[in-house]
């Protein structure tokens, strides 16, 4: 058997008819790649579609504000890969005249587009010699060969970015590295793979031995931070009052409501008495607040706790500061806020 071969002719008889695989255009494949890197084809496809809609190519997405590109994006978390989408995008417009550069090398150097996302537009754009790994690609190189080594290991990215390098075959090396992914999402699954139906198992080693479910190994994940948020529903005159995160943080340039963060859930009498809420509460000049919501969301390592509390605000003005912005109530659903937020604002309002 030939492995790459075997590959290519499966991919060529069962891929998904998606947006991205009609065009090598470098912007769209970046694109989705970037995309697709936290976010299952289903969810990713709808933001793809409308994302291009709004910014139809690198030079419209340039000149874009950065709210409205965290705004298109929000839902889909990580908002670190939009920040990222733009800033690139104003590096290929101001030093490339637009163009996407064609080299691995070249390609590692601009924001949020590292080893694997470089070796796809390389490849399947400009096809570049160069292999592909992601998530489906260790997992069917781990089953394949038996490989043990932990995928998110230093040893193991290694051996594994060594064997995909070793296996690429001659040609077509886009085609090749868009099989491989798509036998990884389709075939040689996480959980339940279609292992009868597999063109590979006459010489998938794991599946000899029948230890398939057992591949890739992983090293186990730190634990959980927990972290409380007490948000406040600041209003005065159908007017709620936001604040844009800018510490280095989760949720960065993103809208919120002000916050209060504790180190563990305390009971509203607690949150009275705290130093930091009397400083809060003095400065924003509201009065009683009573609880409306409590939410959980989690992130990749953290678990973010979130109670909403609604209260007013007695000053006779609503002027605007760098930190702090008064909006209508019906302009909050045009405002880019994390999705914790997002997806409750019909309930807190």
């Amino acid at each position: 058997m030939n492995f790459s071969n075997t590959l290519l002719n499966w991919y060529n008889k069962n891929k998904r008819k998606l947006p991205w695989r009609k065009t090598k255009n470098p912007y769209k494949i970046w694109l989705s790649e970037i995309i697709l890197q936290q976010t299952r084809v289903n969810q990713g496809l709808k933001y793809y579609e409308d994302f291009i809609h709004k910014f139809p190519n690198i030079l419209f997405l340039a000149k874009s504000s950065e709210d409205k590109v965290l705004k298109s994006w929000e839902g889909l978390g990580y908002y670190s890969r939009a920040r990222n989408l733009h800033k690139t995008a104003k590096i290929i417009v101001k030093e490339y005249n637009s163009k996407f550069p064609r080299n691995y090398e070249d390609l590692l150097k601009l924001p949020g587009i590292g080893p694997y996302t470089a070796a796809a537009i390389s490849s399947i754009c400009f096809n570049k010699k160069e292999a592909v790994v992601d998530g489906n690609v260790f997992r069917v190189l781990s089953r394949f060969f038996d490989i043990k080594t932990p995928i998110n290991s230093t040893k193991g990215k290694k051996q594994f970015a060594l064997k995909a390098k070793e296996i690429l075959p001659e040609g077509n090396y886009g085609d090749y590295n868009q099989s491989i992914m798509e036998f990884g999402a389709l075939c040689c699954t996480p959980y339940s793979p279609n292992c009868k139906q597999c063109v590979l198992k006459s010489e998938c080693i794991s599946f000899k031995k029948n230890n398939v479910n057992m591949l890739p190994v992983k090293e186990s994940s730190r634990k959980l931070k927990n972290r409380f948020f007490e948000y406040f529903l600041i209003e005065r005159n159908g007017f709620f009052l936001i604040k844009k995160r800018t510490e280095s943080d989760i949720w960065k340039h993103l809208y919120e409501f002000p916050l209060l963060e504790y180190q563990l859930k305390l009971s509203t009498d607690d949150i009275k008495q705290s130093k930091k809420f009397k400083h809060f509460k003095s400065k924003l000049k509201i009065d009683a607040f009573y609880e409306i919501k409590t939410t959980i969301h989690k992130l990749s390592h953290q678990k973010i706790n979130c109670r909403f509390w609604s209260t007013h605000c007695l000053l006779s003005t609503k002027k605007n500061t760098p930190s702090l912005k008064w909006i209508k109530k019906e302009n909050l659903k045009r405002i880019a806020f994390p999705r914790a937020i997002q997806k409750e604002l019909n309930n807190l309002l």
